[in-house]
């Protein structure tokens, strides 16, 4: 009768071993607990670290207890009670887990099994935070976070992809970058049916369908639907550039930037056009290039309603409108609206001709200049018109729409004329200003338009390089050529 109360008492208190062990988180529970790589992201690093150790911690009992539940096992069979099936097991294991969750937060509910993992999430409510870096000083709350930060300071990366030798400093970003490797896109939007590889992704471009800025430069009031646009947007306030390229000291706001600056010096052009083939180092002129294609032309001006393919062109195109002119002259405080024509400009002064022709030696001041020359030898006229059929050997020169629609966008303010081009407003202006910026170098004489000086320099070096191909007599310019051709050749 003592070995058989023994026994029982063995019955009654094996339960609660067997309640113990099987509360414990199943692997699939673990897994299915484990914060998703978005929640580095997505919350605080020190709320998946909450997570985290509260999985430890389950890992750590269940090592404890494993040794019962094998008596446990066996006592079932002595007992000749049936056993659990695996699905009823896992149930009633959940119900049982849920039931012991006596440790509730009171500011929003959340329920835990342990006491610690309640006390180490307060923290999130309190913003207490003991646990500090004697390198920088910053805090964390969870010892975990800071071990993770010290890995910036010794550089250490020990989470390293086996697809590509990539390494992290955190087994979430590790998880995340593998993404890449195997093309999942977990995170789709509702809207559009754009996938991404992060929830927080997913969760900036939800604001491109809601129109929503919710982050705010306070130094200039600027909005921004991404917190990483306004961090980088941050540094043009603070001047701060802390990426820096190794090969030539150059450095850069964003690490993207400085990514794409290294083609320069590996000559690597990554991004191809699927449509011609014409490869380019930055993705963002991949992008630009394929609205040439496509004839897409996404930026409008609100002024006189012109659309361009770059947000770029747009801002320079504004500037004809404004008289904006922020890029002047040391030599002559002559100013221009973009820096390329005043480097363009600088060339006058110095009288230097970098781009010569290796067809016939000319030289030039600007290679577009060089690029258009050419066209003179091979004879290309690859832009044509579509209305009328006429072809022309430089994209400039076409100006399909205006021509034929009469459209004439740019106005003279002094006196009302109005001009297809930019260009022809320009040196119409002149007439009003008197301004004449080509300067002979055997003369005083000056000229309004590069061309009326280039003639005027053939008279001194008695260049004659228009041909009349019925007769053979050479001409200085081109209209006297045309002039000829009419009153000799026409019938």
């Amino acid at each position: 009768m003592v070995f058989v109360k023994e026994e029982r008492e063995e019955d009654t208190s094996e339960p609660e071993t067997w309640r113990i062990k099987h509360e414990e988180p199943e692997p699939w529970r673990i897994k299915h607990e484990e914060p998703e790589p978005w929640r580095i992201k997505d919350e605080e690093p020190e709320t998946w670290r909450i997570k985290q150790e509260e999985q430890e911690e389950s890992t750590e009992e269940n090592q404890e207890t494993g040794e019962l539940s094998e008596v446990e096992g066996k006592n079932h069979i002595k007992t000749g009670e049936i056993p659990l099936s695996c699905s009823q097991t896992k149930q009633k294991n959940l119900q049982k887990r849920r039931d012991k969750k006596s440790f509730t937060c009171t500011q929003c509910g959340r329920s835990f099994t342990h006491k610690t993992s309640l006390e180490r999430h307060m923290r999130i409510h309190t913003g207490e935070k003991p646990f500090t870096c004697d390198h920088c000083g910053k805090s964390f709350r969870q010892s975990a976070s800071l071990k993770d930060h010290m890995n910036n300071h010794t550089g250490e990366k020990q989470h390293i992809c086996d697809q590509c030798g990539k390494s992290f400093t955190r087994k979430g970003h590790l998880t995340e970058h593998m993404r890449v490797h195997t093309g999942e896109k977990p995170f789709t939007c509702d809207q559009c049916g754009k996938s991404f590889t992060q929830l927080a992704s997913l969760k900036d471009h939800m604001n491109i369908h809601t129109g929503e800025k919710q982050h705010i430069c306070d130094q200039c009031g600027k909005s921004f639907t991404r917190i990483g646009h306004l961090t980088a947007h941050m540094r043009v306030h603070t001047g701060e550039k802390p990426f820096t390229c190794d090969q030539c000291g150059k450095s850069f706001t964003r690490s993207a930037n400085l990514k794409d600056h290294m083609n320069i010096h590996t000559g690597e052009k990554p991004y191809q056009c699927s449509h011609c083939e014409k490869r380019f180092s930055r993705s963002g002129h991949l992008k630009t290039h394929k609205r040439i294609h496509t004839g897409e032309k996404p930026y409008t001006c609100n002024q006189c309603g012109k659309s361009l393919k770059c947000k770029y062109k747009l801002e320079l195109h504004m500037r004809v409108h404004t008289r904006e002119k922020p890029y002047p002259c040391d030599q002559c405080e002559k100013s221009f609206a973009n820096s390329s024509t005043l480097k363009d400009h600088m060339n006058i002064h110095t009288g230097e001709k970098l781009f010569s022709c290796d067809q016939c030696g000319k030289t030039f001041f600007w290679a577009s200049v060089l690029k258009q020359h050419l066209t003179v030898h091979t004879k290309e006229k690859p832009h044509s018109c579509y209305l009328c059929g006429k072809s022309f050997s430089c994209l400039q020169s076409l100006k399909v729409q205006k021509i034929h629609a009469g459209v004439r966008e740019y106005l003279c303010f002094e006196c009302e004329k109005t001009f297809t081009s930019a260009n022809c407003l320009k040196l119409h202006e002149r007439i009003h200003t008197g301004e004449k910026p080509y300067k002979c170098s055997h003369c005083e004489k000056r000229f309004s338009v590069s061309s009326s000086l280039k003639t005027h320099e053939r008279i001194r070096t008695g260049e004659k390089p228009y041909h009349c191909t019925a007769c053979g007599k050479c001409f200085n310019n081109s209209s006297a050529l045309r002039r000829h051709t009419k009153n000799n050749h026409s019938k």
